[in-house]
């Protein structure tokens, strides 16, 4: 992925823990930044043993699920942190420069789990900065990445602050997350979000959206962004480019197809 884009690169992986009850907060702070008095100050405000991982510039805090408002005490508390992610099986880590060092940088190769998606640019629409990376996470175990532009993302994005969804950057990408948690949480399945999408968001996209059972794929009515899917009995990929896929094992006997135009594909849940 490195030769697309040498700006940023990331990654969302999909781990259930062991304990279903557990919580986990994928966190990014500047360099040297005191975890350990972070991991007391946060245990004493839930009265809760909690643990978390160091992986280079992020830290991957498990605690017991709870009602406590953690998105609210965060930035109060602590506003010089930015959530990543929140969820009972989502990482999201994020960085700026290569992928290839990306993945030196975070150890990506001792990672497992169920599903990932990955990212890389050449940013075109927004600040070089960690916190403009994708993919974007905007609610429990959501995220998205998105190739494309939205030529509304100014005006949904009022919108959604107004129905209380937390957008922190001027990434257009963030706003398509933010958008499809609202429709998430006004009752839509996930499909039917996306094809809500259709209808809301302007410009020309093409989306994956990550779910802690599965993910989606839409492209836009014109589809001009490239995109390809392959799957086997073992596995389902979707990239931008086939380079990206053709080193899968099992590939020489994938079923290869380019998404149709506004047309959703979902694997997993509905």
């Amino acid at each position: 992925m490195s030769d697309r884009g040498p700006d940023s690169a990331g990654v969302a992986i999909y781990n259930e823990p062991e304990d279903p009850s557990i919580l986990k907060l994928s966190l990014f702070a500047p360099s040297g930044y005191d975890w350990d008095a972070l991991k007391a100050e946060l245990g004493q405000a839930l009265d809760a043993e909690i643990d978390y991982a160091v992986h280079a510039t992020h830290a991957l805090f498990t605690l017991p699920d709870t009602d406590f408002d953690l998105d609210e005490w965060l930035r109060k508390e602590h506003p010089e942190l930015r959530v990543m992610s929140a969820g009972h099986a989502i990482e999201i880590y994020k960085e700026k420069g290569l992928p290839e060092n990306f993945v030196r940088q975070f150890a990506l190769q001792d990672f497992s789990g169920s599903h990932a998606l990955g990212h890389t640019r050449m940013a075109t629409e927004s600040a070089v900065t960690t916190e403009h990376s994708h993919p974007f996470s905007t609610g429990m175990d959501l995220c998205l990445v998105h190739n494309g532009s939205l030529s509304n993302h100014n005006r949904l994005r009022s919108f959604l602050r107004k129905q209380g969804v937390d957008i922190q950057t001027d990434n257009d990408s963030e706003v398509a997350a933010g958008y499809l948690m609202w429709r998430l949480s006004e009752g839509d399945t996930l499909k039917e979000a996306l094809e809500n999408a259709l209808q809301d968001l302007d410009g020309f996209y093409t989306l994956a959206v990550g779910t802690r059972d599965g993910f989606a794929v839409l492209r836009d009515p014109i589809a001009c962004k490239p995109a390809v899917l392959a799957e086997t009995d073992d596995w389902v990929a979707m990239a931008s480019e086939f380079r990206a896929i053709a080193q899968l094992d099992g590939v020489e006997n994938a079923h290869i197809w380019e998404p149709e135009p506004a047309t959703v594909y979902v694997w997993g849940g509905q």
